[in-house]
C-alpha cells in the first residue's frame, strides 16, 4: 500500500519525511557496520533486499481503485534486527518510484515509516515474543505486512478526515477497505517466509549460524535469529 505520488498534502509529507530521517540514518550506519565488519553475511542481506524489493513491488488490484501488495519486511528484520529494513525500504522505495511508479518521492517519507520502520519493528516483536520458531517467523512477516497496512490508513486518516466523523471514521473507512486484500496477503507472505527461511537454511547455514551465535552473545536482549531446534531451518548445515 504505497501512498503514490503527491496524494499527501505538503506538510502532511514533510512531516513523515522528518519522523523516517533518523530510522534511515540509522540504518544506514548498521548496513555500513554489517557489511564492514561481517562481509560473509552479504549474501543474507542481499536476500532480505531482493525479498523486500520482489514483494513489495508486486501490485494487487484491491477496492475502488486501489491496490495492495506484500511488504516482505519481516525477513531481514528477523536477520538482522529492525534498523537495518530502514535503509534497506528506503532503497527498495526509491526504485520503485523511480523505475516503476509505484509510491512516490513526496509521499516516500511516510512510506518509509510505515513499511522500513513500523512493520519492520511489529513483526521483530512478535518474533522474540513467540521466541522463533516457524511460528515466530509466520507472524513477523504476516504482522510486519499487517502493521504496515494499518499505520498507512492511518496516515491517509490523518491527511484526509471525514467531513463528519473526523479521523476515526476515516480510518475505519481506510482500514475496512484495504483489510479485504490486505488480510490474506499477510497470511501468505507468512507461510512464504517460512518456505524462505528453510530454503536460506539449506544455501546459508553457516551465516545463519554465525548471527545466531552473535545475537546469543549479546544476551538475552540479543536472542537468536533463527532456532533450529523449531525451524529446521539450519538443519544438516550447523550440527
Amino acid at each position: 500500500m504505497h501512498i503514490a505520488e503527491g496524494f499527501l498534502p505538503p506538510v502532511h509529507a514533510a512531516a513523515w519525511y522528518l519522523a523516517a530521517a533518523p530510522f534511515v540514518v540509522h540504518g544506514a550506519r548498521r548496513v555500513v557496520y554489517e557489511v564492514r565488519e561481517h562481509p560473509e553475511n552479504r549474501l543474507l542481506l542481499g536476500a532480505a533486499a531482493a525479498f523486500t524489493f520482489v514483494l513489495s513491488a508486486i501490485k494487487l488490484p484491491s477496492v475502488t481503485g486501489s491496490s495492495s501488495h506484500p511488504t516482505g519486511t519481516g525477513l531481514g528484520a528477523v536477520l538482522f534486527r529492525p534498523p537495518v529494513m530502514a535503509f534497506i525500504a528506503t532503497i527498495v522505495l526509491v526504485f520503485q518510484a523511480l523505475l516503476l511508479a509505484h509510491g512516490g518521492l513526496t509521499t516516500l517519507g511516510a512510506n518509509v515509516f510505515s513499511m522500513g520502520v513500523v512493520g519492520p519493528w511489529v513483526g521483530y516483536g512478535a518474533y522474540r515474543l513467540l521466541r522463533g520458531g516457524s511460528v515466530g517467523v509466520f507472524a513477523a512477516l504476516a504482522l510486519a505486512d499487517l502493521a504496515t497496512y494499518v499505520t498507512t490508513s492511518l496516515q491517509l486518516a490523518l491527511a484526509f478526515p471525514d467531513q463528519v466523523s473526523g479521523f476515526g471514521g476515516a480510518a475505519a473507512k481506510f482500514l475496512s477497505v484495504f483489510a479485504l486484500t490486505q488480510v490474506p496477503l499477510a497470511i501468505a507472505e507468512g507461510l512464504l517466509g517460512i518456505l524462505v527461511f528453510r530454503l536460506l537454511g539449506e544455501v546459508a547455514g553457516p551465516q545463519l549460524a554465525a548471527l545466531r551465535a552473535r545475537r546469543r552473545g549479546r544476551g538475552a536482549a540479543g536472542a537468536a535469529v533463527v532456532d533450529s531446534s523449531d525451524t529446521d531451518a539450519e538443519a544438516g548445515s550447523t550440527r
